[in-house]
């Protein structure tokens, strides 16, 4: 059987090799213009006067088009109508484009779009949550407010109290392949997009809408995406749309690429966060009421900043029952880049909030975090879902068994696995040795302290936008027995692709070099959405499943008719087909089938059921699983500088049954490396005049080869999912990007054993960061 086989990417070859084609090395038509974004200088204003003179004069400039001379508007916004393309007089953040270059050269249409002469009339921009909140500069009218019990009550009755406030960083999506696409005009007015894009059926929708045409008019084709991360989902909008528009004006085909410093600038990062919070607990650290308030700073537009925040409010529980919970979230419009869609999209700065509650009151009780953390799981699954392993003892003290089941939101967690998934790790880990080894460390070492932390995932599977949780998918077989699919999800190098075609293969039982995946294409399969949620498999493999199995019982009737035996006795596997004692390869099949006018092309559909989700009230089941995960990491730091080392994380991760090891494993690496990335190196800078100060790699450290921890060790939960998802596996694009958390919580212990109280640590904790808090630590000692 083709699922669950270690095999690697589809493209590994073509990667490595340098020969995988991506938007930039499509071969383009002789003519191709190029294309460039002049930018503002200013983060707040208005365009007073804008002098092109002089870039229309510059070698190799074709035409230069504002916002007038675009009669749609040529909006790039997901959601609310408020991303115009180009400036149309209000300048909202430094790098939004004022006008577009197009020219016969890459080359020549950016050195062009720096000659522009523009005069503004500044205002003072807002570029922080403080100054945001002074100024009531919101997405909604005021808070969005969802909570349960009295958590007011349940805090001042509680025997212990913690409070403080986190802030977390944002994060640069820093994909390989920057922001590219490409459109050819055809004839009649219609366009076709190569775009590199996570949601080709939105970048259809948003040029069809600029050019004034039906979606029937535009073609939009992404094969695959050096990197996407969400940076993709709504930001490969506008330079698609430039093409677009500009290949209109010009009747040639245009293409637009950003280099990597206009990337930086131009798209949105990951939501930064504050959060305030308040929690009552007993004497064994169990809650009986937190209260948290959510920050988000959200940029100039809206993009996705309303969902990003109300999933960071799903996971304000993350792993944990809350008897009585209040979470209030400010969505905050200031003068900086629209954040944007980022891999837990929203998730992580929800789940760090909790997770600091924890890692306060365990300090503050002086247990070790762990218990704390196990006291406060929701309750056991019964049986730990399908064919898991013996759930293992509960450690002594931790309990609640008999604890509700209920989120905050109201969903019932009817498979938590995370007591038998966590006591797992603590001994694959050996966790209780290091810890006592690290307390001993830190009591002779002076300078150079470790640290020790465990942190888990409860990670929500689904968008929480009901009706984009449905996928398509096309399935050709050919008289020779070869098979040809098609499906909505798009490639990003997270290995969809392979892991869809493991599924084709296993529903006809042939070798997975017969089946052929080619290009999104919006033409074949139409209406997609997204490839985000950590739902590109979930939906498109059962897509896939649903044509395969049409076609296949099409074969197995027609087969069975002319062998005179029952349907059901026909046996796909191997490359054969055995019906009743006849024996025939599937070329031979699908030959003898063609020849008796069966239809061997089918769609394929599948909607997510059991989904129903008011954002408002915030109530319902917006996710139709979880997936679990947890990560211990150990950590050294150096007091004197803050200079800082991951030596070592130990992850155990719920894939269900994976369709792909190796491919789930990867994803697991990697997110847990992106999602250490972002607490402890990636750093993002605005000045004072709100312009972006890492705006390259230069100056913006992303985690590189070194800085993986050096034993590394990552095994994959055995069990099925007791949901009914394709070949009962489980989601794990994003989930296991929170495994990172354990990173920084390690940190947190090895800065408070320089002194005492809590360290209460901010993210991204860099060098700086954890300097100033190890002498925070110090004086507090000293005192």
């Amino acid at each position: 059987m083709s699922v669950a086989r270690p095999l690697p990417h589809d493209a590994a070859r073509l990667h490595v090799t340098g020969t995988a084609r991506y938007v930039d090395d499509i071969p383009s038509p002789r003519g191709t213009l190029h294309l460039a974004f002049g930018l503002s200088t200013i983060a707040a204003g208005r365009v007073t006067e804008m002098d092109l003179a002089p870039v229309r004069q510059c070698a190799g400039v074709v035409a230069v088009l504002t916002a007038a001379d675009l009669p749609q508007g040529a909006d790039c916004s997901p959601s609310a109508h408020d991303e115009p393309l180009l400036c149309t007089g209000a300048v909202l953040y430094h790098g939004q484009p004022l006008f577009l270059v197009i020219a016969t050269s890459h080359l020549a249409a950016r050195r062009a779009a720096r000659r522009g002469q523009v005069c503004y009339e500044e205002t003072t921009p807002l570029l922080t949550i403080d100054a945001a909140l002074a100024a009531n500069s919101r997405f909604e009218d005021g808070p969005r407010i969802w909570q349960r019990g009295d958590t007011t009550a349940a805090i001042a009755k509680a025997a212990h109290r913690v409070g403080g406030v986190i802030e977390m960083g944002g994060q640069e999506h820093f994909y390989l392949e920057g922001q590219a696409a490409l459109a050819l005009p055809q004839e009649g007015g219609d366009m076709v997009i190569h775009a590199s894009t996570q949601h080709p059926s939105e970048v259809q929708h948003k040029v069809a809408e600029a050019l004034g045409r039906p979606m029937h008019a535009v073609r939009v084709e992404t094969r695959r995406m050096g990197g996407g991360f969400g940076g993709k989902e709504s930001q490969a909008n506008a330079p698609a749309i430039a093409c677009a528009v500009a290949a209109r004006h010009t009747g040639t085909p245009c293409k637009m690429r950003y280099d990597r410093d206009d990337d930086m600038v131009i798209t949105g990062k990951r939501h930064d966060f504050r959060i305030t919070y308040q929690a009552g607990f007993d004497a064994t650290g169990r809650l009986t009421g937190v209260d948290f308030v959510h920050y988000a700073r959200c940029g100039w537009s809206q993009d996705l900043s309303l969902p990003v925040a109300d999933r960071a409010m799903l996971h304000a529980d993350n792993a944990y029952f809350l008897p009585a919970v209040r979470i209030e979230s400010h969505r905050l419009r200031t003068n900086t880049a629209s954040a944007t869609a980022f891999r837990g999209f929203g998730g992580p700065q929800g789940m760090l909030g909790i997770e600091r509650v924890m890692d306060h009151v365990a300090h503050h009780l002086g247990l070790d975090p762990v218990v704390v953390r196990q006291r406060n799981y929701y309750a056991a699954a019964v049986g730990g879902g399908l064919s898991a392993p013996r759930a293992a003892r509960p450690p002594e003290g931790v309990s609640g068994q008999m604890k509700p089941q209920v989120t905050p939101y109201g969903q019932k967690v009817e498979d938590f696995i995370l007591h038998e998934m966590t006591e797992r790790l603590m001994q694959t880990s050996d966790y209780a040795a290091r810890r006592a080894a690290v307390t001993a460390w830190n009591a002779r070492n002076p300078v150079l302290k470790k640290g020790l932390a465990l942190t888990p995932v409860k990670f929500g599977i689904s968008f929480t936008l009901s009706h984009l949780n449905q996928a398509g998918a096309l399935v050709h077989v050919y008289q020779d027995g070869s098979v040809h699919l098609n499906h909505g999800g798009t490639e990003m190098g997270q290995g969809l692709f392979q892991k869809v075609a493991q599924v084709a293969a296993a529903c006809f039982g042939l070798p997975l070099e017969a089946i052929k995946i080619t290009a999104t294409d919006t033409a074949k399969v139409p209406n997609t959405s997204a490839t985000a949620a950590s739902s590109g498999s979930d939906l498109n493999g059962m897509a896939v499943q649903a044509a395969c199995d049409t076609i296949r019982d099409r074969m197995a009737a027609c087969l069975a008719a002319h062998h005179t035996v029952p349907p059901e006795e026909v046996q796909f596997d191997g490359g054969r087909l055995r019906v009743g004692t006849a024996h025939l390869s599937f070329a031979e099949a699908a030959r003898f089938c063609y020849e008796q006018r069966v239809s061997l092309s089918a769609t394929g559909f599948y909607k997510t059921p059991d989904l129903a989700w008011d954002r408002i009230k915030g109530e319902g089941r917006p996710f139709y699983y979880f997936a679990y995960g947890a990560a211990v990491t150990e950590v050294i730091v150096d007091g004197l500088t803050g200079e800082n080392r991951i030596l070592r994380a130990d992850i155990v991760h719920d894939c269900g049954a994976s369709l792909n090891p190796a491919l789930d494993i990867g994803q697991i690496e990697g997110g847990y490396v992106q999602g250490a990335g972002w607490l402890t190196l990636e750093e993002l800078v605005w000045d004072k005049a709100g312009r972006l100060s890492t705006h390259a790699p230069s100056t913006y450290k992303i985690p590189a080869c070194s800085d993986r921890p050096a034993v590394f060790n990552v095994a994959l939960w055995e069990a099925q999912n007791p949901r009914p998802t394709i070949y009962r596996s489980k989601a794990v694009g994003e989930p296991p990007f929170m495994l990172g958390i354990s990173a920084l919580m390690a940190l947190s212990a090895a800065v408070a054993a320089f002194g005492s109280g809590y360290p209460a640590l901010d993210a991204p904790a860099t060098p700086e960061r954890l300097l100033s808090a190890i002498a925070r630590q110090k004086a507090r000692r000293d005192a």
